[in-house]
């Protein structure tokens, strides 16, 4: 495993484990990472010093963060089940709906779905703030 310190076009920094360097190399090319912050697609590494460790690597510690690792996509497929029976998916309609829903005062509605960065940048604007969720897939 090899962690990178990443950042994208916008300048936001985050932190993303792989299992090699080939493999953010792969993933990177087919745009399948994305920033954390505002979903940029246009993800590169940043200057990072190497972590020194030791050659030999325990296998128990290599479960625990196996471990950690099924944990975390857990609670993220909890949060993606929890936002698909409970929030309407309106796809990539979500700018149009997302103003509808904002300047409907009495609209309770709760909504999700894909926006362009473009779209994201014009609704900060107008002040409606989205929130992006790591959408684990449920195959993977």
């Amino acid at each position: 495993m090899i962690k990178y310190n990443l950042h994208c076009e916008y300048k936001h920094e985050f932190e993303s484990w792989f299992s090699n360097s080939r493999e953010f190399e792969k993933l990177n090319k087919k745009k399948l990472l994305e920033c954390i912050y505002c979903s940029s697609k246009k993800i590169q590494k940043s200057i990072m010093s190497p972590m020194v460790s030791k050659t030999s690597t325990k296998k128990d510690d290599l479960n625990k963060l196996a471990k950690m690792l099924e944990n975390e996509k857990k609670h993220l497929l909890k949060i993606r089940q929890y936002v698909e029976n409970n929030f309407e998916n309106v796809g990539k309609n979500l700018s149009k709906k997302v103003r509808e829903v904002y300047y409907n005062k009495d609209s309770k509605k709760a909504i999700y779905g894909t926006a362009s960065q473009k779209e994201r940048n014009e609704l900060a604007e107008e002040g409606i703030d989205l929130i992006s969720i790591p959408w684990v897939r449920k195959d993977n």
